[in-house]
């Protein structure tokens, strides 16, 4: 990933606001205490040259779409709207299922060079909204399709179209029609730099009313079956609310994630399993646990026993089942926090509120400045959309490989 240091000379730009602030803290050679969680988890890590052990050098074919689900990544982790410490020890995600897909929406699906007519092409759509340097404040955005994703018919269209085609889209299959799609808004708002409120708001686009399966998920990179120095950490079901999970890693420290009740009241039920790659589906031998990384994938869409009913692993989900009525948005909220920087439960109420309304305010005062004379609202919002890509895209990558 990157650090401050491109983004020096914003600092030179009128008086110092609260986001100039927070860049300040930072210098050349370390990033301030306020980058130290970020958006720094790939959309897609499947299918990438650091996962490729493959003789030949086929990445693509090594480690395709089908396995990232079941399979332990080495190298970097991805996920839907992600976020990550600098060293990749804790990430969280969304994962989503419309209860007709056969897999669970939790990255990003595409074509490899291969498979794409134009060669390597994502197929979905999804936004960055809007961002600060540092991720005190972010947005994210995702449409999601209600009737089952046409992940075979993307790679057959593919197939047969030549170079000379455009390429077949996901809209071409007619899965938007009538607006039946899920608009998933992800906004991220650091009360403090160990202290993230994570708020979405999902709306039902359609005619009709449908439900939704939303799974904010909380996992820790495999790092202990590479490295057999490496202690191994533990996410646990906390023993005061059960909306609130532990996250132990003896090297990373203690987070905890605070998961409030969906519209009607039912708080989410916390699923747990291990990130580890589920051996007999990958590789045809002997399984590792019995609650591989693929566990909450197969208990929710197949009812499969396959998470942990002790209520612990290295990789957990909240799942929440929302019944929502046509056009209208419901609004889900969570909190992730180091657990040494609160003696409390984290607040999910005004307090909570007032975060997201403060970070977001700030990142309007921080692109004021960078807004030249005569631009139009519309080049306006483009440049600040352009930022905001840029602070998402960042990415984490382990240099050394051990």
């Amino acid at each position: 990933m990157t650090d401050g240091t491109a983004l020096a000379p914003l600092l030179d730009t009128t008086v110092p606001d609260p986001e100039r602030v927070r860049i300040a803290e930072g210098t050349a050679d370390q990033p301030g205490r306020w980058w130290a969680v970020g958006p720094y988890v790939s959309e897609r890590s499947w299918g990438t040259v650091r996962e490729d052990y493959s003789a030949e050098g086929r990445a693509w074919d090594y480690f395709p779409h089908d396995h990232a689900r079941s399979r332990a990544y080495r190298w970097s982790e991805d996920g839907l709207a992600g976020i990550c410490d600098l060293e990749q020890r804790l990430c969280f995600a969304l994962a989503f299922w419309n209860g007709r897909d056969p897999i669970l929406k939790e990255r990003i699906f595409g074509l490899t060079g291969p498979e794409g007519n134009h060669g390597e092409d994502a197929k979905e759509y999804w936004w960055y909204v809007d961002a600060t340097p540092t991720a005190s404040w972010l947005r994210w955005r995702y449409h999601y399709p209600h009737d089952a994703f046409p992940y075979a018919t993307l790679a057959a269209e593919a197939r047969r179209r030549t170079r000379a085609d455009r390429e077949f889209e996901l809209a071409d299959t007619a899965i938007f029609s009538e607006d039946r799609y899920w608009a998933i808004t992800a906004d991220y708002a650091k009360a403090t730099p160990d202290d993230i409120c994570i708020r979405l708001k999902i709306r039902n686009a359609g005619r009709d009313e449908a439900l939704l399966h939303v799974l904010p998920t909380l996992w820790f990179r495999n790092r202990w079956s590479w490295d057999g120095t490496a202690d191994r950490p533990v996410i646990r079901a906390g023993s005061a609310k059960r909306g609130v999970v532990i996250a132990d890693d003896p090297g990373g420290g203690t987070w905890m994630l605070r998961a409030g009740s969906a519209p009607d009241g039912i708080e989410p039920t916390p699923l747990f399993c291990e990130n580890e790659t589920n051996f007999p589906r990958i590789f045809g031998s002997a399984a590792s646990t019995p609650y591989p990384k693929d566990g909450i994938n197969d208990h929710v869409v197949h009812g499969a026993p396959t998470v942990n009913p002790g209520g612990t692993g290295t990789k957990m989900a909240f799942w929440y089942r929302l019944t929502v009525p046509a056009g209208e948005t419901v609004e889900l909220r969570l909190r992730l926090a180091r657990a040494e920087a609160t003696q409390v439960l984290p607040d999910l109420g005004v307090p909570f509120e007032r975060v997201l309304i403060d970070r977001q305010r700030e990142a309007d005062a921080f692109y004021v400045p960078l807004r030249t004379e005569g631009t139009t609202d519309e080049e306006a919002a483009v440049m600040r959309r352009a930022f905001a890509s840029l602070v998402w895209s960042q990415q984490f990558y382990q240099k050394e490989r051990t």
